[in-house]
């Protein structure tokens, strides 16, 4: 029987529940969930085991990656950069990066690149990975990249390279890093444990992640035998010419080990936040309202960020997605509450989101990385949030 640390205040027994039952029948290893409500904690719970190879089990600071939930982290520094007027979101982004004008990129604005617009959810020539990891040898890749699409026609999740786009038009205004940015302007007044870019220091405490292949791997399977409804999405991942593929082969070799220290160290700002569910939720929290003092943007600020932009059916994912400025917003395949909801999800299950309507923000970071479908174990604990508020 797993052990469940932490509190929940009255009224939110039912998400101590189903975080207990996620262990118990959907897979949980070792998780850790949060939830603010107007400006303060009422779940913080977290169980289980961080390292099953060495047993050492999760403890209330153990911190994990959350893969693509670090992008709502990265768009919230996009965003206040816009509310201190360093940055227009409909001006072009070669104003701020000019060699980003090459190859007919000239007019895109950066809201685009946010929104996953811009038509460069892959590079002709993949970059070594430890080029990658260096930043500048990929941003000079993608200022180089042809569009795949017409910008603005269309939207595919640009999985990869939105860190580096995005990242890098933060790095240009602020002339920060755009780790160093979250760190020092939205980390640091509100006491994250949450870092694109660990510090060496921090690793200890990182969790490992635990990978499950699918039961069954539908790109072996005969097309004749794969559900009507999977058959387009099973030929994509079937295809290496695929948007689908090449979102995710932008390095040489396209593989990154999200455990390596190297990786850890380095700045992805789509995809290697490491941090606490407490983290992800408090951030959210100031997001939507004030925490300690601290309000991370206008309501004017952030009505504009979280306005949709996209819809409809993705380029590269191959079903219905929606987008604002940066945030992903809610749809039948992500999880989160009100109808206003805004945050972002990440490989395997972690999630972060704000829900304006309750006032709720919500935190969910976990090691046990499930392929396939029919991974629940964030919808289940939002349904138990929205149960504790009836």
């Amino acid at each position: 029987m797993t052990t469940i640390d932490g509190e929940v205040a009255a009224g939110f027994e039912p998400v101590r529940e189903a975080f207990a039952e996620n262990f118990v029948r959907n897979g949980d290893i070792g998780a850790a969930v949060c939830v603010y409500q107007y400006g303060r904690p009422v779940v913080d719970l977290w169980g289980g085991v961080a390292d099953p190879e060495t047993g050492r089990p999760w403890t209330r600071d153990t911190l994990q990656l959350v893969y693509s939930a670090t992008k709502g982290a990265t768009a919230t520094a996009t965003h206040m950069l816009a509310e201190r007027g360093q940055l227009d979101l409909d001006s072009p982004v070669a104003k701020y990066w000019p060699e980003f004008a090459a190859n007919g990129k000239a007019d895109i604005p950066v809201r685009q690149l946010l929104a996953h617009q811009a038509g460069l959810v892959a590079l002709d020539r993949p970059v070594p990975l430890d080029q990658a990891l260096a930043w500048r040898p990929m941003v000079a890749a993608l200022a180089a990249q042809r569009p795949l699409w017409t910008p603005g026609t269309a939207h595919g999740y640009h999985g990869r390279t939105w860190g580096w786009l995005v990242g890098e038009v933060i790095r240009r205004v602020s002339g920060r890093t755009p780790g160093r940015f979250f760190a020092d302007e939205i980390a640091a007044p509100l006491g994250l444990d949450f870092f694109i870019g660990l510090p060496t220091g921090e690793r200890d405490r990182v969790s490992r992640m635990v990978y499950q292949r699918p039961d069954v791997d539908l790109t072996t399977v005969p097309a004749e035998s794969i559900p009507e409804e999977l058959r387009e999405v099973v030929a994509a991942w079937r295809d290496p010419n695929s948007f689908s593929n090449r979102a995710y082969a932008v390095t040489n070799p396209p593989e990154i080990n999200f455990d390596s220290p190297e990786v850890q160290a380095a700045e992805l700002p789509s995809s290697n936040g490491i941090g606490t569910a407490r983290g992800l939720a408090r951030m959210y929290a100031a997001l939507i309202g004030e925490v300690d003092g601290v309000r991370l943007l206008t309501p004017e600020t952030l009505e504009s960020a979280t306005k949709e932009q996209a819809c409809g059916r993705d380029q590269v994912m191959l079903i219905p997605s929606r987008f604002s400025s940066g945030y992903m917003l809610p749809t039948e395949a992500t999880p989160m509450a009100g109808s206003d909801s805004f945050g972002h999800t990440g490989r395997g299950g972690s999630l972060g989101f704000a829900d304006p309507e309750h006032g709720i923000a919500f935190g969910y970071v976990m090691n046990h990385v499930i392929g396939g479908t029919g991974d629940e174990r964030a919808a289940i604990l939002v349904e138990a949030v929205l149960r504790s508020l009836t």
